[in-house]
Formats: structure tokens, sequence, C-alpha cells
């Protein structure tokens, strides 16, 4: 069975991520976000679609502005990552999802990168600097989209 990590950033990055949870039904999932609080939501839904939640991890929720929570959530995202060794990484956005992309692909998982839809005009900070890294990178927007990345395929919302 495919082991997946579906990570993000909490607000709209966790309510795109989790209009994907089709996409991995017949998969052992595992979610992280930068919320303790969704756990039961997550475990809702999925209880709700038939399909067991393998683990959820909350991780420290940290942006560019501040520095030593960026360290704290990247060491959480590198030992989350070695410890449930996904097959595959699916992340929203945003500093978490840098990180899962970064040390996923070290681990041998492939990873997709999809951008927010708030990113309407230009892509996300975090998408420009890990999708070039990503197996699979998406932008929600056409406009967005280039040759060599990030690739329109749809919209989530």
């Amino acid at each position: 069975m495919v082991k997946v990590l579906a990570i993000s950033s909490t607000g709209g990055h966790w309510v795109q991520l989790l209009r994907l949870m089709p996409a991995w039904d017949d998969c052992e999932v595992h979610y992280a976000c930068t919320s303790p609080d969704h756990e039961a939501r997550v475990r809702a839904l999925a209880d709700a679609r038939g399909t067991p939640v393998a683990g959820y991890h909350a991780i420290t929720d940290a942006n560019r502005w501040a520095k030593m929570k960026l360290v704290k959530q990247m060491l959480e995202v590198g030992s989350l990552i070695a410890r449930v060794r996904p097959d595959v990484i699916i992340t929203t956005g945003a500093s978490a999802g840098y990180f899962a992309i970064r040390f996923g692909k070290l681990l041998g998982a492939r990873v997709c990168w999809l951008d927010s839809i708030a990113n309407a005009q230009e892509l996300s900070l975090s998408g420009a600097k890990a999708g070039p890294h990503a197996d699979l990178w998406l932008t929600q927007w056409p406009e967005i989209a280039r040759e060599n990345g990030p690739h329109y395929k749809g919209a989530v919302l």
C-alpha cells in the first residue's frame, strides 16, 4: 500500500489539501499541519469516506519572519519524514510543505507541490522555492503556468 504524507500550514492551504482526500482513498495516509486543532475534523472526514487516518501530526507554525520557529519546524518536518517514510508527499504549502518536499526527495519520496489558489498573480515564495524540486509542480491558475512548471491541470476550489 502506498504511504502518503499530506502536509500543509493551516488556513486556506489546509482547506485545499483536504479537498484532495479522494485522490488517496486507497493509500495509508498521514496528515501533518501547523495546527493541533484539525485532527478531529480530519478523522471525521476520513471516517465519512470510509478511509482510515494512519496518523495526524501537529508541527510548529512558522513563517519567514520567525526564524527560530522556522528552524524548529524544519527539524520537526525532517524528523516526521524520517519516522513515517512516505512514498508520496503532497502539499499545498507553505514553509512546512517546502521542508517536506526537500526532506522527502532526500529519502526517495515522490513529491507534489500544489500552489495555493490565493496566488493568482504570482507563485508563492514557498512554491517558487519548492517547485523545482517537486516531481509534480502545479498551479491553480492557467496564467501562472509555465512550460517547465508549474503546470495547470485545474483548480481545487
